[in-house]
């Protein structure tokens, strides 16, 4: 892998790829890298697949790692405040979900965070379920929202035209 790292790119032309352990690479190493198929992160030697890396968007790799975890929990843990009894019942869920996210971006007890997530799952499968169904139709109801508000705006330009 150290001639991966020898190979110097100018910044400006390299694009970089980011893969689950936030471990960043240009693309060309990530090509390199997959040339037999098959391959895992220079750095934390964790075994990688080409299609799970995508475009770095952040230019800190520890946050682009942490914005990939929370969005994986975040799909399960998807609970909201009508979702609880109490004020201090959901603040403690909140609380809950903040420390599985620190423990997996900062590799703390990774092996018992992600079975208390496994858990979790198990546990509350019905509920996460009707959550997503939830949050589906919001996103539906809001893109029509917004794709009506596009028609009105293309409609008022075109009254704005004819009055001029």
């Amino acid at each position: 892998m150290s001639k991966m790292q020898d190979i110097k790119i100018p910044k400006s032309i390299a694009k970089m790829m980011v893969n689950v352990c936030g471990h960043g690479l240009c693309e060309s190493c990530v090509d390199l890298l997959f040339l037999k198929g098959s391959g895992s992160c220079p750095e934390c030697k964790i075994p990688l697949r080409r299609n799970n890396f995508r475009v770095q968007l952040f230019e800190d790799a520890a946050v682009e790692k942490e914005v990939d975890i929370r969005k994986r929990v975040l799909r399960d843990f998807n609970k909201k405040e009508e979702d609880f009894a109490t004020l201090k019942e959901y603040n403690d869920y909140l609380e809950e979900v903040e420390s599985i996210i620190y423990n997996l971006s900062n590799n703390i007890d990774v092996v018992n965070t992600n079975k208390r997530i496994e858990q979790y799952k198990r546990d509350n499968k019905e509920q996460i379920m009707k959550n997503k169904g939830k949050l589906g139709r919001e996103e539906y109801e809001l893109e029509e929202l917004l794709e009506l508000e596009k028609q009105l705006e293309e409609q008022r330009k075109k009254r704005s035209k004819w009055r001029r």
